[in-house]
């Protein structure tokens, strides 16, 4: 399994916009099981987060080998979901990351690069 994560989240809906929301939640979960149904990506899982005073309220965490990764978020279907993200959601955000035994690894070469 790969350490390679997309961390797909966002803020709030638009206020009135709440019901496009909920149907391209689904939509995109949809369009996930597809994905991971070809082998372009290893997982993915959506996350609720609790009400606090952050910006970040949910996220899709993904999964895949960084190639296909990429590959996914450059595919127009990708950037499609993104522009009717756009059209319903406040504070969209795409960050890329590592999970599993690679945070190990990238802290080892956090720590090595520490000035001594």
């Amino acid at each position: 399994m790969s350490n390679n994560v997309i961390v797909y989240g966002w803020k709030q809906s638009i206020p009135g916009r709440e019901s496009l929301s909920g149907q391209h939640f689904q939509e995109f979960l949809q369009y996930l099981q597809q994905q991971k149904e070809q082998g372009a990506i290893e997982s993915y899982e959506p996350v609720l987060l609790e009400p606090h005073s952050g910006d970040l309220h949910g996220f899709f965490l993904i999964k895949g080998e960084p190639s296909k990764l990429a590959s996914l978020t450059g595919s127009p279907e990708w950037v499609q979901h993104q522009v009717r993200a756009m059209l319903h959601m406040n504070g969209m955000t795409l960050m890329r990351g590592v999970a599993g035994p690679a945070v190990m690894e990238r802290m080892g070469m956090w720590m090595g690069a520490i000035p001594r």
